[in-house]
C-alpha cells in the first residue's frame, strides 16, 4: 500500500471509529489505550511564535524575565538540541502536526496551502484514542472552508487565527471559534501604505488583545476537560510582530516592567510580550495543580522557529539567538534550533537536561506511545518517550535530520550527529556547494570545513537528494 493510500485508509478508520468504537478499528496494539486511561497523561503543547533559543532565562537570557518557564525547566527536562520543523511558521507547524519533515510534508513554505484529507495529524490519532482535542491560538494550515481547518483535522475545539497574516494583528476585528467568526470589539484598517493587507492590518481601536483571550480560553479548556484525557495545542502568537505596523509592530497592551528602560520601543515590546506570555504560562501551570492534574499532565513548551527581525525588533539586542548563527528564515542553527522543555512531575526527572537530537516530527510518535497507540508507518519522527521517562531501553536516534525551505529560492540543511550541512540556492543550483560545520566544536557555524571532510559532504549530499519527495505545488528543476 502506498504512503498516500495508507494515509487515506487511516482517515477512513477514524471516521468509522466514531461510529462503531475506536478500539475495534485502531492499529494493532492500539486497543490497550482503552485500558490505560489511568496511566495516559493529558498532553499540553505550548508553542511560542518566533521565540529565539536565547530568549529564555533557562537558555541563557540575562535581561528578559521568564520565571515561570524557567521554573518549568527546573521541574522538568530541558533539551539542548531540539529543532523546529522549519525556519518559518506554516511548514514548521505542519511537521509538528504530521510527524513528517519538510522533505515529505505537504506544507513546505508560507504559502496558503491547506492540509489535505489524506494528511493524518496528531490530533486525529489522539482523538481516536479517546482524547478530547483542542487548539487555541494560531493554525496556519488551512483557510476557511478548506480541508485544512482544525475541525477537519482532528480537533474537537478550535479558537484563534486561521490565516498567518491575520495573526500578525494582535487586535483583530474577529477570530474563529470552530467554523464560525467570533466578533471582537477592535476596529481594523486593512489598507496599509496603500496596500490591502486583508485579513491582516493595523487596529485603529484597540480593545481586546488576542493573546489574553487565548490565555483565558486555555484555562477554560483545561477546567472543562479535567475529568477526561485531553490534548491541548496552545499555539500562542507571542513574540511575532505585526509586520503591517512597521516599527510599532511589537504590539502589547503594556511594556510592563520594561516601561522605564532606556530601550527602543520595539525592544520594550519584545521583552514585555515574552514576560506577559510567561505570566500566562504560570497561571496555566497553577490551574493544572489546583485541579489535581499536575502528575497526570505532560506539558511541553517550544517555538516554531528562531527569532524574527520584523516590526522593529532586533534579535541582536537581547542576543535572542544565544550562541547560534542566524535567525528566522535561515537554515543555520539560529533559524531552526529552538528551546524545548518537558514537564511531567513524578515521571520526568526534575532539573534534567537532554542532549538527545530531536525535532518537531518526533512529537506525533511520542504522543502515540504515551496514548498507547501505534504511530502511522511512513512518518519521519521517532518517539522520545525513553528520553523523557529515563527508561533503561536505548533511545532510538535519527540517522539524520532534514530541512528544506521554500521562500525566495530553495535551501536545504542536514544534520548528522555532530555535522551540519547547508546548501543555499538549491533550486537554481541543485548540485551547488555544501557548507559543512562541526557543531561540537563550532556551534556558531563560523568555520566552513567542507573541503576538509569530502566523505561527510558526500553523505550529506546523498541525504539531501534522497530525503525529499516532489510536491506538486513546489517545483524544483528536477521535478
Amino acid at each position: 500500500m502506498s504512503k498516500h493510500t495508507r494515509r487515506e485508509f487511516i482517515k477512513m478508520l477514524g471516521v468509522a471509529a466514531a461510529s462503531v468504537g475506536a478500539s475495534s478499528l485502531l492499529p494493532a496494539g492500539a486497543g490497550r489505550a482503552v485500558g490505560m486511561k489511568k496511566n495516559r497523561p493529558n498532553i499540553i503543547f505550548i508553542l511560542a511564535d518566533d521565540l529565539g533559543y536565547g530568549d529564555l532565562g533557562c537558555y541563557g537570557q540575562k535581561t528578559i524575565q521568564t520565571p515561570n518557564i524557567d521554573k518549568m525547566a527546573s521541574e522538568g527536562m530541558r533539551f539542548t538540541d531540539h529543532y523546529a520543523g522549519s525556519t518559518v511558521c506554516a511548514p514548521s507547524r505542519c511537521c509538528l502536526m504530521t510527524g513528517l519533515h519538510t522533505g515529505h510534508a505537504w506544507v513546505r513554505g508560507n504559502a496558503r496551502v491547506p492540509l489535505r484529507p489524506s494528511d493524518v495529524t496528531v490530533a486525529e490519532l489522539l482523538k481516536r484514542a479517546g482524547y478530547t482535542t483542542g487548539i487555541i491560538g494560531k493554525w496556519g494550515l488551512g483557510e476557511p472552508e478548506t480541508t485544512g481547518i482544525p475541525n477537519k483535522q482532528g480537533y474537537d475545539y478550535w479558537f484563534g487565527y486561521l490565516n498567518q497574516r491575520h495573526a500578525h494583528n494582535y487586535y483583530p476585528s474577529y477570530l474563529w471559534r470552530n467554523e464560525e467568526k467570533f466578533e471582537l470589539k477592535n476596529e481594523v484598517n486593512h489598507v496599509v501604505n496603500g496596500r490591502d493587507r486583508t485579513p491582516g492590518g493595523v487596529a485603529t481601536q484597540r480593545v481586546e488583545y488576542s493573546h489574553d483571550l487565548f490565555a483565558a480560553d486555555a484555562l477554560r479548556f483545561v477546567e472543562q476537560n479535567k475529568d477526561r484525557p485531553f490534548f491541548l495545542y496552545l499555539a500562542l502568537t507571542i513574540p511575532h510582530a505585526n509586520n503591517e505596523a512597521g516599527n510599532k509592530g511589537m504590539e502589547v497592551p503594556s511594556f510592563g516592567p520594561y516601561a522605564n528602560k532606556d530601550w527602543p520601543e520595539p525592544q520594550k515590546g519584545h521583552a514585555a510580550m515574552i514576560t506577559r506570555m510567561d505570566g500566562d504560562i504560570g497561571r496555566l501551570m497553577a490551574k493544572i495543580k489546583t485541579l489535581g492534574l499536575d502528575e497526570k499532565t505532560l506539558v511541553m513548551f517550544s517555538s516554531d522557529n528562531g527569532p524574527h527581525k520584523e516590526g522593529g525588533a532586533d534579535p541582536a539586542f537581547f542576543n535572542a539567538s544565544g550562541p547560534l548563527k542566524g535567525y528566522k528564515r535561515a537554515l543555520y542553527e539560529g533559524g531552526i534550533r529552538v528551546p524545548m522543555i518537558a514537564r511531567w512531575p513524578g515521571r520526568i526527572e526534575a532539573g534534567s537536561t537532554s542532549r538527545h537530537i530531536s525535532a518537531f516530527w518526533d512529537f506525533l510518535p511520542t504522543c502515540c506511545e504515551l496514548a498507547g497507540i501505534k504511530a502511522p508507518r511512513g512518518i519521519d519522527g521517532i518517539s522520545i518517550v525513553p528520553t523523557l521517562l529515563g527508561r533503561d531501553e536505548p533511545q532510538k536516534a535519527h540517522a539524520y535530520l532534514y530541512w528544506e525551505f521554500h521562500e525566495q529560492g530553495k535551501k536545504q540543511a542536514v544534520r548528522i550527529g555532530r555535522w551540519k550541512g547547508v546548501r543555499l540556492n538549491a533550486a537554481k543550483k541543485p548540485d551547488g556547494p555544501i557548507e559543512l560545520y562541526d557543531l561540537h566544536d563550532d556551534l556558531g557555524e563560523e568555520n566552513d570545513i567542507a573541503d576538509r571532510h569530502p566523505e561527510i559532504v558526500k553523505k550529506i549530499v546523498g541525504y539531501m537528494n534522497a530525503a525529499r519527495t516532489p510536491a506538486e505545488h513546489f517545483k524544483w528543476p528536477s521535478e
